[in-house]
């Protein structure tokens, strides 16, 4: 049965209230089962598996992939078999939602520990306690929240935004229940097909893995250039590529990271990649301006063109739409006041009413005690966020892009005025806003597909709120067995954090000011700052038809080469597949009609086992 939906018309010209009834008489499935205990604990367990991708992801590219329709299909597919088997019965639409508020809950909760919290580290050169960490992600997470659902009544039930990755998984869904059953188990069978292939190649990569396994020679590379260099090596303006970081790497893991990206993105860091490690890399290295060979070396000066470039290329995007900033604002006053026909299943306003003032200030005693920020500074952040979370969840209604960077590197600007030279109150405060916004931002994703299907919102804020706790629960203590309270393998090949590093550099130029950075690359930050206020241009004027984007090809710049040309090769590869296959295929049905089912699969298969490696080498395998 297709979704209904209220017509433009009717969204332009009806009341809240009629909105409202029309919900309740026509999409509301009543007392459906929802938020019940197989739902919570399903996802809870996906959810917890699905944050540690995403925080492999993260660590690598400092992006953060929604997991949400990945939970649905796998959470679909296991209680479908356990039906045919006898051994319980299918989940209902609903229950399936709420599974994927948890999980998808979950998964975000990992954006702390990618940026802000491992930037600090780097600053102060000591690990944060994980005892600060947990209540720290926690109350961010909940104080999103708080944030979101006041607004939810305007921008989901008033202004019916798409959200369009909520829409997308309400839509999955309703296709995977409305149907018998064989498109969702053919989904989970991708899925299980690219998790298993990418699994087994990170395994196989892993020469101490397999060495253990008495199995040398089952071993491949973990980079496929060491077959060249048996024979040769291949040299740049005389320097070795190995030493430019120039590298073909075999995991699959960034491949189908790509593949979700799309074409733009793709391209974008292969030109970012192409030019700072084929072009500007060998020729700071030959004037001696880069210290010494490797990642590292380089990105410690390559990071402050593409960090220039990120900034002005996210910040110009934002400000280039004032309607956007505006429309945020319009209406908050309530021109739809009338009777609440919905007050019965939605959350209570008090409770956002009671809770952001005492979460808020419990954000503010933490950051004072835990990250030494002045109490008025930490006050002024909590109005701050407040803002900003109109805007991003406006920006995330109608584009799916949260500005979390944007929003973050503003407040890094605002408290680079308010405590100049103060790097860990900059940061701390950054990491507030930007983590409170993803948070509300998520949260009014998750409940787009419920608003879609019938279900009751309060059910789906309990379930946000498990989530938030079941992925703090798990990441925290999986992160810090990665590292095991050594900083300085934050930048390192194991651990490159190129988001952490990006708000390191903004706080230290802060800090310091420009004196600080060496001339040839002061030069190359306004080569970068005009290049990214140069690329958003094009892309305004041209309706975003340009084929780079400026945070794409900054990010080349934090991010390893193997990784940038894995990420570009799986973009161009599935790019390439839609356009050759042809439809009614096998070929078209697993990589254009389920692309992102097996890039999921691809991501969590290796991103897991690749997690299991990174633990292993740090605390055994030494």
């Amino acid at each position: 049965m297709a979704i209904q939906q209220l017509s433009e018309e009717q969204v332009r010209t009806w009341t809240l209230e009629q909105k409202d009834r029309w919900w309740l008489e026509n999409i509301y499935r009543g007392d459906m089962p929802q938020l019940t205990l197989r739902s919570a604990l399903t996802g809870v367990v996906l959810g917890m598996v699905l944050a540690l991708t995403n925080l492999y992801v993260g660590i690598r590219t400092g992006w953060t992939l929604g997991v949400g329709i990945t939970s649905v299909i796998l959470a679909f597919a296991a209680f479908k078999l356990l039906a045919r088997s006898g051994l319980g019965k299918d989940l209902t639409i609903l229950e399936n939602n709420a599974m994927q508020s948890i999980a998808t809950s979950a998964g975000y909760m990992t954006s702390p520990l990618v940026a802000s919290l491992p930037a600090y580290m780097l600053v102060t050169g000591k690990p944060i306690p994980a005892w600060y960490v947990v209540p720290w992600i926690i109350c961010l997470g909940i104080l999103g929240a708080l944030f979101a659902f006041p607004l939810k009544k305007r921008f989901i039930n008033d202004e019916q935004l798409p959200f369009p990755e909520g829409y997308a998984a309400g839509v999955v869904m309703n296709d995977l229940h409305e149907a018998k059953g064989e498109e969702g188990l053919y989904k989970a069978r991708v899925l299980g097909l690219g998790a298993g292939i990418s699994a087994l190649v990170q395994l196989l990569r892993s020469e101490k893995v397999m060495h253990l396994l008495r199995a040398p020679f089952a071993n491949i590379p973990e980079y496929w250039d060491d077959l060249v260099y048996k024979l040769v090596t291949p040299r740049l303006a005389g320097i070795p590529l190995q030493d430019l970081n120039i590298r073909v790497d075999s995991s699959l893991v960034m491949f189908g990271t790509g593949g979700l990206m799309g074409v733009k993105a793709g391209a974008s860091l292969l030109i970012g990649g192409l030019v700072n490690y084929f072009v500007l890399a060998p020729w700071m290295m030959k004037q001696g301006f880069i210290a010494g060979p490797g990642f590292r070396n380089i990105t410690k000066w390559s990071l402050w063109w593409g960090v220039a470039m990120m900034t002005t290329a996210s910040l110009f995007s934002f400000f280039s739409k004032p309607e956007l900033i505006v429309s945020s604002f319009r209406g908050m006053t309530g021109r739809n006041k009338g009777a609440d026909v919905l007050e019965h299943i939605e959350l209570p306003l008090r409770v956002s009413a009671w809770g952001i003032p005492v979460v808020g200030g419990l954000v503010v005693v933490m950051g004072h005690y835990f990250f030494g920020v002045t109490w008025w500074l930490g006050v002024i952040a909590i109005p701050m966020v407040f803002v900003f979370s109109i805007i991003a969840v406006n920006s995330t209604g109608l584009t799916s892009t949260t500005p979390g960077g944007a929003m973050g590197k503003l407040t890094q600007l605002t408290y680079g005025a308010l405590a100049p030279g103060n790097m860990t109150t900059n940061l701390a405060t950054a990491g507030i806003t930007s983590d409170v916004v993803l948070s509300a931002s998520n949260l009014l994703m998750d409940i787009k597909p419920g608003y879609m299907l019938g279900a009751k919102p309060r059910q789906q804020a309990v379930g946000h709120v498990i989530g938030i706790f079941a992925g703090a629960a798990i990441v925290v203590p999986v992160f810090y067995l990665m590292f095991r309270g050594d900083v300085s393998l934050f930048t390192s090949d194991l651990m490159p954090m190129p988001a952490a590093q990006v708000w390191k550099a903004v706080a230290e130029l802060l800090a310091k000011g420009f004196s600080s950075v060496h001339p040839t690359a002061r030069w190359a930050m306004l080569l970068g700052a005009i290049l990214g206020i140069l690329m958003e241009w094009a892309n305004l004027r041209m309706k975003g038809r340009f084929p780079l984007s400026g945070v794409g090809v900054g990010l080349a710049t934090v991010v390893q080469f193997p990784d940038a040309l894995s990420m570009s090769t799986g973009a161009l590869f599935f790019w390439f597949m839609g356009r050759r296959l042809k439809q009614g295929g096998g070929g078209h049905k697993v990589f254009v009609e389920n692309r992102e089912t097996l890039c999921a699969g691809i991501i969590a298969g290796g991103a897991l086992i690749g997690i299991i490696l990174i633990v292993l080498e740090t605390m055994v395998l030494k």
